[in-house]
């Protein structure tokens, strides 16, 4: 994305690779940082700023060109950017000589890709393309008449009873992606950070077969459970209703071609890196059984400005009783049940005030889809769409607040709750029953910091909000609770102080084999050896 198409808040872009200077980390982001806000966006940008003194290259998987506004005004440590468009690869050349051969030979990694493989196949796309260097993109990779030939072959083997139709446009979608990651400019870095798997996986693996440098995986959430859920409720994989009585599916889908997909792209991800990290220990188990070496993985957490929130002043005017939902309004936060929930409560507590804090532009529909539950609860002087603010100047007015997400990692907005001094009603998802219940290893316990509920159950979390709400003795005991948890465990100083010494260890690691090597073997890239 050029600067000229970019909305910024009165800032320049850093320049693109390969014109942007070398940095020391290289920040791989998918779909969030710097142009969306959220948990993940606020960690990446925080985490950039406490380490000043290093250089930081952002590389934005976005969907495609359109224009976009900056979410945060980037630190000046941040040398250079690199967008990859995941629906609109580079173009190349409309001809090459020997396209049907060059397409014949990238057919078999994709299949294997598309059903369970992982870094070979990842490494032998890689090569192929980069031998062509100037001439493939997408007319060629995805407009040519071989390449529908190709795609064509591909459906009669993954697929032989599927819609034709449907195949093309899906695994069309899917090449796309990876085409683009493949084709996008490499910035020279000395480490590779990705902050999920997915397309930013991939890209990290790439960078690793083709610079020789580390590369790094911090997932929040595990990507391959999120896409899960996506892809189960999108209505455009629908094949058609399956009208057979048998138990059991027999045959192969749509939908399981992109599960089967974005686990190969996971699996690649792991192999490549020298070290994975997680929020806690609950993912590690995902991460094990999707293929990640045991030996590899670290739980580090996410760490908040405990200083900063912790003075945050309560509010003691009489004001209605107030709980907030804190995020985007998008369906994996589950706005809805917590909407249903706020009617709910409004029976107990007819001057309740529930606030939604957080961004309403990144799923219109949805939004208007939660202001009509609203509107037909008679709820409009209940339930308040702030949208994006500065949370301490709200969370001094807020008694509680409720996390209703359908997944989540370690939500942020429990810590950064916890350090002001308020509890929080959570979903079962994530780590969030270890951050209100306790830790495992936390002697001695400290107590609940709030509660705990099933997932879509609007009266199990107005039933806690209303404990919390009417007993003031228990909403204190569940405040002091969490804010010494988040002391204890989450303050931000040491999490940057974990990072620092990961940076420096992997800033100083010599260059290893690349792809185009002779002297390369894809085990010493999967082991992490030098």
């Amino acid at each position: 994305m050029s600067p000229a198409r970019t909305k910024m808040p009165a800032q320049t872009l850093p320049p693109e690779a390969p014109h942007a200077p070398s940095a020391d980390v290289c920040l791989l982001m998918e779909g969030s940082y710097p142009y969306v806000a959220g948990g993940v966006s606020t960690w990446t940008h925080d985490l950039i700023k406490a380490h000043a003194d290093l250089t930081f290259h952002v590389v934005a998987l976005v969907a495609d060109r359109s224009a976009r506004t900056l979410a945060y005004e980037l630190p000046p440590n941040v040398t250079g950017m690199t967008h990859v468009y995941l629906q609109d690869p580079n173009p190349g050349r409309r001809w090459m000589p020997g396209t049907g051969r060059f397409l014949a030979a990238l057919e078999s990694p994709l299949r294997r890709l598309q059903q369970g493989g992982g870094l070979e196949e990842v490494a032998e796309i890689a090569r192929l393309i980069a031998a062509k260097k100037g001439w493939v993109g997408r007319h060629i990779l995805l407009n040519s008449e071989e390449s529908f030939e190709m795609v064509v072959r591909m459906c009669r083997s993954a697929l032989p009873d599927a819609s034709f139709l449907e195949y093309f446009w899906g695994t069309r979608a899917l090449m796309s992606g990876l085409f683009a990651t493949m084709l996008a400019p490499m910035p020279a870095c000395k480490v590779y950070h990705a902050i999920s798997t997915g397309y930013a996986g991939l890209f990290a693996a790439r960078a690793k077969l083709e610079n020789g440098r580390p590369a790094l995986l911090t997932e929040h959430g595990i990507y391959t459970n999120e896409r899960r859920i996506e892809i189960l409720m999108a209505e455009w994989l629908f094949e058609g209703a399956d009208t057979s009585l048998a138990l059991d599916k027999k045959k192969r889908d749509l939908r399981d071609l992109w599960l089967d997909t974005f686990a190969s792209y996971s699996k690649a991800c792991y192999d490549a890196c020298d070290r994975i990290f997680t929020l806690y220990g609950g993912n590690q188990e995902f991460q094990r059984r999707q293929g990640a070496d045991p030996a590899k993985l670290m739980v580090v957490p996410n760490g908040i400005d405990y200083a900063g929130y912790s003075k945050v002043v309560r509010d003691t005017a009489d004001r209605p009783p107030t709980i907030a939902l804190i995020g985007r309004v998008v369906p994996i936060k589950d706005v809805k049940t917590y909407i249903r929930a706020a009617g709910i409560l409004r029976e107990d507590i007819p001057d309740v005030k529930a606030m939604i804090l957080g961004p309403l532009e990144e799923d219109s529909g949805y939004v208007e889809e939660c202001r009509t539950i609203v509107k037909h609860l008679g709820l409009e002087d209940t339930v308040i769409f702030a949208g994006r603010v500065k949370l301490t100047d709200w969370l001094g007015r807020v008694d509680a607040i409720a996390l209703t997400s359908v997944s989540e990692a370690q939500p942020l907005v429990i810590l950064e709750a916890g350090a002001s001094g308020v509890p929080t009603v959570a979903t079962d998802v994530g780590s969030c029953s270890e951050l209100l219940l306790g830790r495992p290893d936390e002697i001695p316990p400290l107590g609940p910091g709030g509660a705990v509920t099933p997932l879509a159950s609007p009266l199990e979390t107005a039933r806690e909000l209303r404990s919390l709400l009417l007993d003031r003795p228990w909403r204190d005991r569940c405040a002091a609770a969490i804010a010494k948890r988040v002391a204890r465990y989450y303050d931000k100083v040491e999490i940057d102080r974990i990072y620092r010494a990961i940076y420096d260890e992997h800033i100083a690691m010599p260059t290893r084999p690349t792809l185009f090597d002779p002297t390369h073997h894809l085990g010493s890239v999967r082991s992490g050896a030098a």
